[in-house]
């Protein structure tokens, strides 16, 4: 099979994937916090990584490798978290996309540096990106301006990262470095809660939720480290990056939220500056 084509389909995986954690993680978030939300799903993500790993005997990697990980771990944490507390105070279809435009375009630029400038086409992709931000923080007439909006940002500066340190990993670690991402994420966040007299587990979580949210997860991030393995990186992130879309889906069919038909454009916008990125 075609590497290009290989990698396309392990990256949209992961933009179904995390599409729908983010969804599930959001309900999640809006019972229990977005706090123990990250922490529950990425504990049950750990423990599931580290089964397969020693199930399928993957060599350990490199130390370097684990660094890698662990600090793109830490990113991925911070962006999950201000989408999730996004999600908390604001609409699922407007924090989703707006968060995803800038995930996709930091590792582009970062390519740009290191690979070469982008294409006639993605340059005209990042203007429409520009354009679709303005137009989902436009203020509702009736709203006033979508809550959760600067969380959306910092979400995708986060994801943004979170994507371009991953793709420092060299072809063939797959599951212990995530694994290391996860220690490190969880490590940092107990050793938070304990810090400031936070439960680790607060009443009355969701199980089932939090269990699809940590598959849902860590499978994304599994596919996408299969692509940026099988292809370029800012492709395989762009790509990724559709995963608004399946949250926007998600967030309209089950949770019945509102979206204003300027808002839809700007959704649309957004989605279609994702795949212009990639032409």
């Amino acid at each position: 099979m075609d590497s290009i084509f290989l990698s396309a389909v392990y990256a949209l995986s992961a933009a179904g994937a995390w599409g729908s954690g983010d969804f599930t993680g959001g309900l999640v978030a809006r019972r229990i916090g977005p706090f123990h939300a990250v922490l529950t799903s990425y504990s049950i993500g750990m423990v599931l990584l580290v089964i397969i790993a020693l199930g399928i005997q993957e060599k350990f990697p490199s130390s370097i490798d684990l660094a890698w990980g662990a600090l793109a771990g830490l990113f991925g944490m911070a962006g999950l978290g201000f989408l999730l507390q996004g999600f908390t105070t604001g609409r699922m279809g407007i924090v989703a996309p707006v968060s995803a435009v800038l995930a996709a375009a930091i590792p582009v630029i970062f390519s740009a540096f290191t690979v070469g400038l982008p294409r006639e086409m993605q340059l005209f992709g990042f203007g429409l990106a520009l354009v679709s931000i303005w137009i989902l923080s436009r203020p509702d007439p009736l709203r006033g301006r979508p809550v959760g909006l600067g969380m959306a940002l910092l979400a995708g500066l986060g994801f943004g990262g979170f994507f371009t340190i991953l793709g420092q990993i060299e072809n063939g670690s797959l599951f212990w470095p995530l694994v290391s991402g996860r220690v490190a994420t969880c490590a940092m966040m107990v050793a938070f809660a304990f810090s400031t007299g936070r439960a680790l587990l607060p009443p009355n979580v969701p199980v089932r939720l939090v269990t699809l949210a940590g598959i849902f997860d860590s499978s994304g991030n599994l596919f996408f480290l299969m692509a940026i393995q099988s292809g370029r990186l800012d492709v395989a992130s762009v790509l990724g990056s559709l995963y608004p879309a399946a949250t926007a889906i998600l967030a309209a069919v089950i949770a019945r939220e509102h979206i204003t038909r300027l808002q839809v454009l700007g959704v649309a916008m957004a989605v279609l500056a994702i795949v212009l990125i990639t032409k």
